[in-house]
């Protein structure tokens, strides 16, 4: 595996993933990683982790979320707390709060709460 940190979000693909939560799964509690980690089906809790998350195009999450970097391509229901970035692309949709050093919202995607950029 590589490291993700001098590579953009968005150029991540699944295969870059060692860990992948299917799309025919339902997870409910807490998540804490290390490695960055892909959701493709349902999480109701929390997450936590030190690396990245990329929410995929038909995944659910209700949760909130701490993370280095977040892309959200699904729904996202609770507040995100990235240090690096949090980007919503334009088939993603996040309903909460969103804290990060960087925001960027795709044009299409739907956001309902507050941003705030902190260093």
């Amino acid at each position: 595996m590589f490291e993700t940190k001098d590579i953009s979000i968005l150029d991540l693909e699944e295969e870059d993933f060692d860990t992948i939560l299917a799309s025919d799964i339902f997870f409910s509690g807490e998540i804490k990683f290390e490695e960055p980690f892909m959701i493709k089906g349902k999480v109701d809790g929390r997450i936590e982790a030190t690396s990245d998350l990329v929410v995929d195009v038909r995944a659910s999450v209700t949760a909130d979320i701490v993370a280095d970097r977040v892309l959200v391509r699904g729904k996202v229901q609770g507040n995100i707390d990235a240090k690096q970035i949090v980007f919503v692309a334009a088939t993603g949709s996040v309903i909460g709060d969103i804290s990060s050093a960087e925001i960027a919202l795709e044009p299409g995607c739907h956001f309902s709460g507050k941003c705030t950029m902190v260093k």
